[in-house]
């Protein structure tokens, strides 16, 4: 048998054994060999590849686990798909004027459910170029659009762009919150997912159709076109469809009917997303702009929204409304409410500025209390606050008529002689706006010259805890104190409440609370409220009513109020509080009773500004307008047209005597 030699082992310097390569050279006694740097180079970055393949590798696997733990958290926590399609929405109320137009429509409305085959070709189209121009070939989420929003977004340092496609706005507006946190967003994408494996493509987008936000407390397509364009869905042109789009970015500012500037830009935007994404030619796209067709205007000026924002608060004291549609008939008149806001702009045009006046607002209602106008400010657009109802200021003499009645039902009669001289009460001492004293007056002279002194007196005579409740029964309320300046009209008050009280005067005695509701229905004609014409009764006597009227209207023929006379039998009292802060008129018909106030919201002063100027001008306008046509009635108990041409400088003998004889 051949025995193979074993190798040899060769020992080395440190006595270890090394088995050598017989065949490899020994470098011994040779020169170095170059290195291969280029190769070198290139196992370095294949290293580095591999390492990075391995940890990305490994960072996609922890992410996917990462996510689906968080999906699978969040899945616990997903809204009840089934009761996210129910459409819910917040009950309808529409106010109608007093002759049955409608003043507006409130609460969330939806219009008929619209098929994709139905609608006009461009609408969904406007669309999907606006909001999602890939929606038939991605599965729910948009990588391309989502990578160029983020771009765009971390260019801009801001989010600029969205990259949520119409699928996932479905998922958001129909079962979810408008929250910006991870776990919404997640919740999103997952719900998009679902959606697209449960419905088709036509569906989804019918689905958005019909159930997305398009301002106004529009939901849907056809609610929106009914609302700005007056007709149904399926009748929209081109350049209305692509209106519709273009609210979607953001319904309240790009609102047709409050903003159009803004809606015809975004429009016109819309039109050339349309032809970026091929459905339409440049030249389509310029006739849609040319025929652009009408949008609607609303049945409610601006005005009139001061009052019916006073109304809408009242209907949960009358009725619990619940999930019903309701319908609110009011007392408001369009036409007297049209001149009421016409007079106070012109008002304020002609001279507010140069007077320091900043505000005006106008309450006129029936002597029973029915409001039929109510102009709570000079813009609604710039200050939803309504002076008429939510201001309390000071009143100054249009408060006198409380004190001089409460002086009647003391004993006093309009004939009586007081004297109008220097009165001091402590270390008070009340002067008159003119800083004289007339000596002996009329109590029916007094007040119609709107002397402080004698209101002084009277009130003292009266008592102050009587005139604060005279004011009380007829209706004012506030913090009114019993000091000597009582008198003087320093309690504050609404505009109101203030002409509510002078209602008595004008219908004979009763008590008026103002109002605003005649009735409200349900959607099926069911009647729910109707005022009854409830009061608080008499409040003042016929005697006294009868005085009263007498002394008012001669504060307009002859006193302070000259400038509001209309030329039939009418009464009213001026008012102007101190340092020219506020100015009022007060006036009544045997038709309307209407309350001015001009100031400002601050308490400036204004330039000398009194009841008998601007304020009893403003009324004096609107009252001649609104009885413009109807033939003049006779207040009680006074059965004579004022003089009206009488100078209020110096008594006129026949002027009183004429009243006197009445009395």
């Amino acid at each position: 048998m051949l025995v193979m030699p074993k190798p040899r082992k060769i020992k080395g310097k440190a006595g270890k054994s090394s088995t050598k390569n017989p065949r490899k050279p020994s470098s011994k006694g040779r020169a170095p060999r170059s290195r291969n740097v280029g190769g070198g180079i290139w196992r370095i970055i294949a290293w580095i590849t591999r390492k990075s393949l391995k940890w990305s590798t490994v960072g996609a696997v922890w992410a996917v686990i990462v996510f689906s733990l968080a999906a699978a958290w969040y899945a616990t926590d997903l809204p009840d798909v089934d009761k996210a399609f129910n459409a819910t929405r917040r009950p309808i109320i529409t106010v109608l004027a007093a002759d049955g137009a409608t003043l507006v429509r409130t609460g969330d409305l939806y219009g008929r459910l619209s098929q994709l085959e139905d609608l006009p070709q461009a609408l969904p189209q406007a669309v999907m170029a606006t909001e999602d121009r890939r929606f038939y070939s991605h599965f729910g989420v948009d990588i391309i659009g989502l990578s160029r929003a983020m771009i765009a977004n971390v260019r801009a340092g801001r989010i600029v762009q969205g990259g949520s496609t119409i699928t996932q706005q479905v998922a958001k507006n129909l079962f979810l919150t408008p929250e910006r946190t991870i776990k919404r967003k997640i919740q999103e994408l997952m719900l998009a997912l679902w959606l697209e494996q449960k419905f088709s493509k036509d569906q989804i987008l019918t689905i958005y159709l019909n159930r997305v936000y398009l301002g106004a407390g529009t939901y849907g397509v056809d609610a929106a076109s009914q609302k700005y364009f007056g007709r149904p869905a399926g009748q929209l042109s081109v350049y209305q469809a692509a209106m519709l789009a273009g609210l979607l970015k953001a319904p309240s500012r790009y609102n047709p009917i409050a903003h159009p500037a803004r809606a015809k830009a975004r429009t016109a935007q819309v039109l050339k997303n349309m032809v970026a994404a091929g459905y339409l030619t440049k030249a389509d796209a310029g006739r849609a702009n040319v025929r652009t067709g009408r949008t609607t205007k609303e049945a409610a000026s601006r005005g009139n929204r001061y009052f019916i924002d006073w109304v809408l608060e009242q209907v949960s004291d009358y009725i619990n409304p619940g999930d019903r549609d309701l319908i609110v008939r009011t007392t408001l008149s369009p036409d007297v409410q049209r001149l009421a806001e016409a007079g106070v702009e012109k008002a304020l045009a002609k001279g507010g500025a140069k007077a320091g006046i900043g505000q005006a607002a106008l309450v006129a209602m029936t002597p029973d209390g029915a409001v039929r106008a109510m102009v709570g400010g000079r813009s609604y657009a710039k200050s939803q606050f309504n002076r008429v109802t939510q201001a309390r200021r000071q009143p100054g003499s249009a408060f006198k008529p409380f004190v001089y009645l409460a002086g009647l039902e003391s004993g006093l009669a309009p004939g009586d002689i007081l004297f109008d001289e220097s009165v001091a009460i402590g270390d008070w001492r009340p002067s008159n706006f003119d800083r004289r004293y007339q000596g002996p007056v009329t109590v029916l002279a007094a007040l119609a010259r709107s002397i402080n002194t004698v209101a002084v007196k009277i009130a003292e005579k009266a008592g102050r805890v009587r005139v604060i409740e005279t004011a009380r029964r007829l209706g004012l309320s506030g913090k009114f104190k019993a000091t000597p300046s009582l008198a003087l009209g320093v309690g504050e008050v609404t505009l109101l409440g203030l002409t509510a009280a002078y209602g008595p005067f004008a219908n004979g005695g009763a008590g008026v609370w103002a109002y605003g509701i005649k009735e409200i229905r349900d959607a099926a004609g069911t009647l729910l409220y109707q005022r009854g014409g409830s009061g608080p009764g008499r409040v003042v006597s016929a005697r006294d009513v009868i005085s009263m009227n007498n002394m008012l209207s001669a504060a307009v023929a002859e006193g302070t109020g000259r400038n509001a006379r209309i030329g039939r039998p009418q009464a009213g009292k001026t008012g102007t509080s101190q340092n020219f802060r506020d100015a009022w008129f007060v006036g009544y018909t045997a038709e309307l009773v209407t309350g001015v106030w001009m100031g400002n919201d601050n308490g400036a002063a204004m330039k000398n500004v009194t009841g008998g100027g601007a304020p009893a001008k403003l009324w004096r306008d609107f009252m001649a307008a609104a009885h413009s046509g109807l033939a003049a009635r006779p207040l009680p108990g006074l059965n004579f047209a004022p003089v009206p041409d009488q100078s209020p400088e110096k008594d006129n003998p026949g002027f009183w005597k004429s009243i006197f004889a009445k009395l």
